[in-house]
């Protein structure tokens, strides 16, 4: 299956999705050194959804709508605060709720105390509410209280996709709730060296954990730190919701950092997946690299079909059929590149090269630095798109 991006950016503006926004659960334990809570079983119902295919929107287009209703993160606010928040990001659906501390039944017992979740989802499309639910258990099983939870909110918007409970929560193993704890106030925090320490400590303390290895992966991707993104990214979990992402940046890290077989080996884990246009085009690169020039051209005319207006797709495209000597149909590529973009000196000079028959030299490494990479991401738009297809 590919993507056509054309379509996309044709008909996206006026299709809308059904999507889901998930809240940050209000604070009734009358602490507010534990408001870190309601954060850290939103992430946890978001990632239970996306997991699963539903298409959620994430923290920062949440946060970005409380910026425009002039709300406080993790306040509690009111029914019809929700309602806005829901229609400001035009979501179908709003998961909301509240979690509250109660004393260890055992006075003796070495728990902090119980936790019990409660939650609805409220159906803004059809103006409706579920009724509540609720889970139970010691505070130091938050991960697992968590969890079932996003089975219960999954079940409920999509019973068809839902797997047995116990099934689903096999993927998710118990996390320390130290570790929990040190990752949501990650999320929290403000200065990227706060954010950086509090990731690194998650992460430590509990091996298993997957969240704050991508967050750590995509913060050193970002300074440039290659080889150290690519182990982190590589920790990423495929139950996590952030996985496929992860294995777009890790492909990229390793690309970056020389490993070519493994960015080939990543991309082509994404493109089984989500056949993004910038996907197809990185592995063509990697497979460049790797000297398969036939395998890079499939993958370019694969970009190239969802998006003949992007240059870059036609320079590259022509790049991998110049280096297997096919220097007519490589001025073709070069020629579409520099008139889509009459600035690109590179396709100029190899489009007249081309033209006059100059093969690459053999051996050359130093050519395959003009290849061409694409580091946006568009997983969610894809989704989106893919959902209102099959509604036609």
């Amino acid at each position: 299956m590919q993507r056509f991006l054309v379509l996309a950016l044709l008909v996206c503006g006026s299709l809308q999705a059904e999507t889901v926004v998930v809240l940050p659960f209000f604070n009734h334990a009358k602490s507010q050194n534990l408001d870190w809570i309601g954060e850290s079983i939103a992430e946890a119902v978001q990632d239970a959804l996306a997991s699963k295919g539903v298409l959620v929107l994430d923290r920062g287009d949440r946060l970005e709508a409380y910026r425009r209703q002039s709300l406080r993160p993790g306040a509690e606010i009111t029914h019809a605060s929700i309602i806005k928040v829901g229609e400001s990001l035009d979501a179908s659906q709003v998961v909301y709720g509240f979690f509250e501390l109660l004393p260890s039944p055992d006075a003796n017992a070495q728990s902090k105390g119980s936790l019990r979740v409660t939650a609805r989802v409220l159906d803004l499309k059809h103006t409706r509410q579920s009724t509540t639910f609720s889970e139970m258990g010691a505070l130091e099983d938050l991960a697992s209280i968590q969890a079932r939870v996003g089975w219960q909110v999954l079940n409920m918007l999509a019973p068809k996709g839902t797997p047995p409970e116990t099934e689903f929560l096999k993927g998710r193993p118990p996390v320390r709730v130290d570790a929990v704890e040190n990752y949501v106030r990650g999320l929290l925090a403000v200065a990227p060296e706060q954010r950086q320490r509090f990731f690194l400590q998650a992460a430590r303390l509990d091996e298993h954990f997957s969240q704050p290895c991508f967050q750590l992966g995509k913060a050193y991707w970002e300074r440039k730190d290659y080889k150290q993104a690519a182990i982190w990214l590589a920790r990423v979990a495929q139950a996590d919701q952030h996985y496929l992402e992860a294995e777009f940046f890790l492909g990229l890290s390793r690309y970056r950092a020389g490993d070519f077989a493994g960015a080939e080996q990543a991309f082509q884990i994404v493109a089984a997946q989500v056949p993004l246009n910038e996907v197809y085009n990185n592995l063509g690169a990697a497979q460049a690299r790797l000297g398969n020039f036939t395998a890079a051209s499939a993958s370019f005319e694969k970009a190239l079909e969802g998006d003949s207006a992007d240059p870059d797709y036609h320079f590259n495209l022509g790049f991998a059929l110049w280096r297997s000597g096919n220097s007519a149909a490589a001025a073709e590529r070069f020629r579409a590149a520099a008139e889509r973009n009459p600035a690109d000196s590179e396709a100029g000079l190899l489009l007249g090269r081309s033209l006059h028959g100059e093969s690459a030299l053999a051996g050359d490494q130093k050519g395959f630095d003009r290849l061409r990479l694409k580091t946006e991401y568009e997983e969610t738009a894809f989704r989106q798109l893919q959902e209102e297809l099959k509604k036609e």
